[in-house]
């Protein structure tokens, strides 16, 4: 691909990480006040952890982002839910995105 979405609208804020974030690049749900867990798979995330350090995670919650997939998904405006693994995939009760690219094993979207 010849052009880069990196940078798009980021916008992140710093939380606390529950024991669950081991890795940045897997999408996270609010769990407490001012806390956020890694998903389960079919929940809706907020965003996606971009760094964790110190019992804190940074997360991305708006503008481009690139995570794991489990297969190809089509651009354009798809549901998309976690895996169990931290990565999407499309499903009928996900949040609606925008993807813009898409690989056999990795998804680019607009939070």
């Amino acid at each position: 691909m010849n052009v880069n979405f990196n940078g798009y609208g980021e916008n992140a804020a710093t939380f606390i990480a529950d024991k669950t974030i081991t890795e940045a690049g897997v999408p996270v749900k609010m769990k407490d006040n001012g806390t956020v867990a890694k998903c389960d798979a079919s929940e809706n995330f907020c965003g996606v952890c971009v760094s964790v350090r110190g019992g804190y995670a940074v997360v991305q919650l708006s503008g481009y982002v690139k995570v794991k997939s489990d297969k190809k998904i089509t651009v354009g405006y798809k549901k998309l839910s976690a895996t169990a693994v931290g990565g999407v995939s499309v499903t009928t009760t996900g949040r609606e995105y925008l993807v813009l690219d898409s690989t056999d094993t990795s998804v680019g979207f607009i939070l």
